[in-house]
């Protein structure tokens, strides 16, 4: 399997340190256009499409590779690998925040930092632990996803931006969704929504930023700061940016947690 076509692998950049992006559900390597352009000046920028997502190799989706987040971190390893990378600046955007802890677990020596922003380790509300959603809900959003595709795309997009006031922003998003093949999304978004990936963090030994959003009806306050204790040297930002999708949103935000962190 050629590596560099099956995740659409885009690198481009002056430096020396690489930092490689990791999006979301739903979404491709498109939506980094705004953050990306900061630094690469200074880092090698690595960008590449989730197989399933933007123009990956749609031929290369296994459902059984991937009916767990396991697989697509072994995409991202592999990635590394191929490219011959090591010490990488991670930053994953929500499910894929999780595909980065499992892939710097899976080999820590090609990870540098962490950049997490909007992670989840479990959507679902468990006991004392808050996710943000109760199973039941969960299983009925699948269920809408299963029905109505497009619709759940149009009626959920602009509830995961939250920003009301820029409708253009969920507009892109459901875009997005609906740009991706709707059978390996339903797939998807299954895996994403009913893991639980909190057996693993206390496993991190990577040095982790978490970038927490306010008023994020997917990640809420309380999951960031779950991340936060569990995480071994782990450091946590609350931004001002609102919503599921700051790099989209309030990319200068971003931006600037970015720097200070790494420039520590």
């Amino acid at each position: 399997m050629d590596v560099i076509k099956r995740n659409n692998i885009k690198v481009f950049g002056k430096g020396e340190e690489t930092i490689m992006f990791g999006h979301g559900f739903g979404c491709d390597q498109n939506m980094w256009r705004f953050v990306t352009p900061a630094f690469q000046q200074k880092y090698k920028i690595v960008l590449f499409d989730h197989v399933g997502a933007g123009d990956s190799d749609l031929s290369a989706y296994d459902r059984n590779k991937y009916d767990t987040l396991e697989g697509y971190a072994a995409d991202i390893v592999e990635i590394c690998r191929e490219l011959d990378l090591h010490d990488v600046i991670f930053v994953g955007h929500s499910v894929s925040a999780m595909m980065g802890v499992l892939s710097s677990i899976k080999d820590p020596t090609l990870f540098k930092k962490l950049i997490l922003i909007g992670p989840s380790p479990c959507y679902i509300n468990d006991g004392n632990y808050i996710g943000g959603f109760d199973r039941a809900d969960v299983l009925t959003m699948l269920d809408y996803m299963k029905q109505d595709y497009v619709g759940w795309a149009e009626s959920f997009a602009p509830l995961i931006m939250g920003h009301p006031n820029n409708p253009s922003l969920g507009e892109e998003l459901a875009k997005s969704f609906c740009d991706t093949d709707s059978d390996i999304a339903k797939h998807f978004a299954q895996v994403t929504f009913l893991s639980d990936n909190r057996p693993d963090l206390p496993n991190l030994q990577t040095e982790s930023l978490i970038m927490q959003c306010a008023e994020d009806v997917i990640a809420p306050a309380e999951v960031g700061a779950y991340v936060h204790r569990t995480i071994k040297n782990s450091t946590l930002v609350n931004l001002k940016a609102t919503g599921h999708c700051p790099n989209l949103s309030s990319p200068l935000e971003v931006i600037d947690v970015m720097e200070d962190y790494l420039k520590v």
